[in-house]
This record gives C-alpha cells, structure tokens and sequence, in this order.
C-alpha cells in the first residue's frame, strides 16, 4: 500500500453486541501488517468513567490536579487525562501530532464526522443508515441486506474484502 492512500480516521459504529470490538481488532491487525502506525480511541459510551487500570501513584497524581498523568511498565504507557471534556478532534490530534500516529480507529461517538462504517444487526439498526459519512455497511445474516444497497456493504464473513476496503480509500 503506497503512502497517502490509507484512510486518516475511520469510525466503527453500531449498536451494543455488534461486533464493533472485535471489527476494531480486525482492522488495527491488518493495518498494522500493511505498515501502518495504528491508534485507536473507544468511546465509553455506557455512563460513568470506565474502569481504571492506572496504578494507584499516577491516579493519585490525577486526584491531586493533574491534567495528564502516565505509568509506564514493561514497554506499556497508560495515559490518564483530565479535561472538563475531551472532544474526538483533540485526541486525533493528539495521536496524529504527539505520536505520529497514521491510521486511527475510533469504536464509537455515532454522531461525528468521520468516515465511518457502520454494523448492522438487526432489522431495526437500519436507522444507523441516516448517520453522516457512511463509507460502508457490515450486515450480519440477521439483517436484510436490501437495506444497505445504497452504500458500498459487505456480509459478516467477507473478512477479507472489507478489511481491505476499509483500510484503503479505493472505491471512496
């Protein structure tokens, strides 16, 4: 894949037990394997703060007022920061910028404007079709596939076609 012809941001979106984690898993291990630094970013979107895995210094350290605070191990960085809000766009642009990050998957925030691909389920999930910039449709076999023959839609088992597409701008 020639440099400049990969997708910046990608969005993964659906509904709850989806798929969305496992497609992110997916596209972050094919991407990788095509060369690309990849980040990605999950959205939270149950209530609440996720669960923490940072150790009890640095949240400590987060408790006592800092914005940002890290632990390191084993080659590991866990990064906690601390903003009344964070929006997507910051921290794209922080992985661009600060990590040198080429390629990101975001697993969720439905209502931004990035590319995205969106997991169909159930017949009902046909109202996630009116979300903007849609680059392609995953349907399950639970899922009328007539429903998505406006954008470009793949089956659940066509792993590999939509893995490269979705990871390439070709066809877009």
């Amino acid at each position: 894949m020639a440099l400049g012809q990969h997708r910046t941001v990608l969005q993964i979106v659906g509904y709850q037990n989806s798929g969305k984690t496992t497609l992110a898993e997916k596209l972050i291990s094919y991407a990788c394997n095509k060369g690309l630094r990849v980040g990605s970013i999950k959205h939270h979107g149950h209530g609440g703060a996720p669960a923490s895995n940072l150790t009890k210094d640095s949240t400590r350290h987060a408790q006592a007022g800092a914005v940002v605070s890290a632990v390191e191990g084993d080659g590991v960085v866990q990064l906690q920061l601390a903003k009344n809000t964070c929006a997507l766009n910051e921290l794209i642009h922080l992985y661009e910028q600060a990590l040198l990050v080429n390629f990101i998957i975001v697993e969720g925030y439905k209502t931004e404007s990035y590319q995205k691909v969106v997991l169909l389920k159930e017949p009902e999930d046909v109202k996630l079709l009116t979300l903007s910039n849609i680059v392609a449709a995953i349907y399950w076999p639970t899922f009328p596939q007539a429903l998505c023959e406006k954008i470009p839609h793949f089956a659940l088992q066509d792993e590999a076609a939509y893995l490269s597409f979705l990871v390439t701008k070709e066809g877009c």
